[in-house]
């Protein structure tokens, strides 16, 4: 094993990552979705609705070696498990969740990333795990520099679509109160905004395998359902993004198969009814379960199964989207209450009322100055090689301020403002390991604890 400084220094060195996006890509997932509607036209399963229309994304928008640093993915991955845990392991799964990867991948400035023989072991016990969770990392890292530049003028975040979702549709069945299993939905949104404009709302579903290029063809072709699922607008017209990531155990190297639908929705304007207010507390909405197409020779068709944002749901949606970013910024950083304050009791706000954190009060839970900067947080240690390291989750602690007490516009004209000149990710000095700072506001660091020893002891844990 490499030396857990070793390890650290590698997390901040950019390396390649293979990205397929082409014609070729295209006719592969459509072949994959004939196979799958043949098999589940014999099995007498029901047939799945997908998008319409599947094409590449340009690499001007998306180049084909794409450039990356580990430690910036691990940082996204953590960020977009956020809500995921909560209790007396505050902050260990999106801590854990990204630093168990810390070795698994390896690659170089001249190369392209690929499997370890940490990555292998892990492979070995947690195959899937591994894979969807590198996968998400890696798709949202490259939506957020796809949508970059598609919208310069504007400022990226993402949003775990199920927690937004949770806001406005109960998800149970009209007639008999059932759950309903919604085994289909997009896994994440990406919000594009700028502050007193609407939002554009696009759907990102998220795969990943350790397989081979037919089977991410076989994944893109079960995103397209996903994404299917959540109409923005007019029927057919939601844009959105699929990826399926390969992360071959045969030695091969990491490749991001991505592909888009277009279409003219997702814009959250003009909204009828009222205006949007960000900074009113969040509202559980009540929105019928189905999706609603046109109608033809004035007679409606049935609706269908999914979640359907329509105009006089604009401005709720906008508000939710937005809470969801903050309390997902809020779980980031351990704080329970002003998590809570930023969900609706369906979306799990009572699973975040524990103890308060103490930064909301003028007495830090986890303040750290790092690249010169203030920022509070919660943080964990772990055993990484042997030595001891300390992994720290916060935001900029004005962020910090301005969530806690609900102002979410006046965080967004500050994100905003400085969303080219915010992000970092460098080896601190100062602080011992690297740090990757977010447009949002958020950070994500990890050192070797002071006073440990060079080598990993023998029979230690990780």
């Amino acid at each position: 094993m490499k030396p857990t400084e070793e390890v650290l220094q590698d997390l901040t060195r950019p390396s390649n990552v293979s990205v397929h996006s082409d014609d070729a890509l295209v006719g592969k997932v459509k072949a994959a979705i004939a196979a799958d509607d043949e098999k589940r036209k014999e099995n007498e399963d029901e047939p799945l609705r997908r998008k319409p229309a599947l094409v590449p994304i340009l690499p001007t928008e998306l180049p084909r070696q794409f450039k990356v640093t580990l430690w910036d993915v691990l940082h996204t991955l953590a960020r977009a498990t956020a809500l995921s845990w909560r209790g007396a392991g505050r902050g260990l799964a999106e801590h854990w969740g990204a630093l168990k990867y810390a070795q698994a991948l390896a690659g170089g400035r001249d190369s392209f990333l690929g499997l370890t023989d940490e990555g292998h072991r892990i492979a070995d016990h947690y195959k899937s795990l591994q894979s969807g969770e590198l996968g998400i990392g890696f798709a949202l890292t490259l939506t957020e520099h796809m949508l970059r530049s598609r919208f310069p003028d504007h400022s990226v975040t993402i949003v775990p679509a199920d927690t937004a979702l949770r806001a406005g549709w109960a998800l149970t069945s009209r007639d008999k109160g059932e759950k309903v299993k919604y085994r289909y939905r997009p896994q994440y949104f990406a919000e594009v905004w700028r502050p007193g404009e609407p939002s554009l709302g696009i759907p990102v579903a998220c795969k990943g395998n350790h397989s081979d290029s037919a089977t991410s063809a076989e994944q893109l072709a079960s995103a397209s359902a996903h994404a299917e699922a959540v109409h923005i607008g007019a029927w057919n017209e939601t844009p959105s993004l699929l990826f399926s990531t390969q992360l071959p155990t045969d030695g091969g190297t990491m490749t991001v198969h991505a592909l888009q639908a277009p279409g003219s929705g997702g814009r959250l304007s003009p909204t009828e009814g009222r205006e949007v207010n960000r900074n009113a507390p969040p509202f559980q909405a009540n929105v019928m379960p189905d999706i609603h197409p046109p109608a033809e020779d004035l007679v409606a068709p049935e609706p269908v199964r999914g979640c359907h944002v329509q105009p006089k749901d604009y401005a709720w949606f906008q508000e939710s989207l937005a809470h969801t970013t903050a309390a997902s910024l809020m779980a980031f950083t351990g704080s329970g209450h002003a998590t809570a304050r930023h969900l609706t009791d369906r979306q799990g706000r009572k699973r975040f009322t524990g103890l308060e954190h103490a930064a909301s009060m003028s007495i830090q839970d986890a303040v750290h100055t790092l690249l010169g900067n203030e920022y509070v947080g919660t943080d964990h240690v772990f055993r990484l090689n042997g030595p001891r390291v300390e992994a720290f989750s916060g935001v900029d602690e004005e962020v910090f301020r301005l969530l806690a007490r609900g102002d979410i516009e006046e965080y967004r004209a500050l994100v905003h403002a400085s969303r080219h000149v915010r992000p970092r990710l460098t080896f601190d000095k100062d602080w011992g390991g690297p740090v990757s700072v977010h447009a949002d506001g958020s950070v994500f660091a990890l050192r070797l604890l002071p006073g440990q020893g060079k080598e990993p002891r023998p029979g230690s844990g990780r």
